[in-house]
C-alpha cells in the first residue's frame, strides 16, 4: 500500500486542516516512509515470541483499591473563585447562536 495525495487529502479534510501544497507533500512522504517501515516489521517471524500484556515491569507497589471521603461540597464551593450554592460559576463556553 502506497500513500497518494488524496489519501493525505482525504484525512486532512476529515480533520479539517488546511495544508499548502509543500506540507501536503511532506506528509505524503512521511506517511509512505512509515507505512514502509511498518510492512518491513510485518516480514519479522515472531511465531516463536509469547504475546506481551504489559511491556514495562514496573516495581512500585499500588495502593489497594479503597473508597475513600472526598473533598466536601462547602469546602470545594468555598475554595473557588466564583461559586454559587449550586456549584461553580463558569463563564460560557458554548455559542448558543
Amino acid at each position: 500500500m502506497t500513500i497518494t495525495r488524496d489519501d493525505v487529502l482525504r484525512v486532512a479534510t476529515l480533520a479539517r486542516l488546511d495544508l499548502d501544497d509543500d506540507s501536503l507533500d511532506e506528509l505524503v512522504h512521511e506517511l509512505d516512509r512509515i507505512v514502509g517501515y511498518v510492512r518491513k516489521l510485518d516480514e519479522l517471524d515472531t511465531s516463536d515470541v509469547p504475546p506481551t500484556t504489559q511491556v514495562a515491569v514496573s516495581s512500585a507497589p499500588l495502593r489497594p483499591d479503597e473508597a475513600r471521603p472526598g473533598l466536601p461540597t462547602e469546602v470545594a464551593l468555598r475554595e473557588a473563585p466564583r461559586s454559587t450554592p449550586e456549584g461553580f460559576r463558569v463563564p460560557a463556553f458554548v455559542d448558543e447562536t
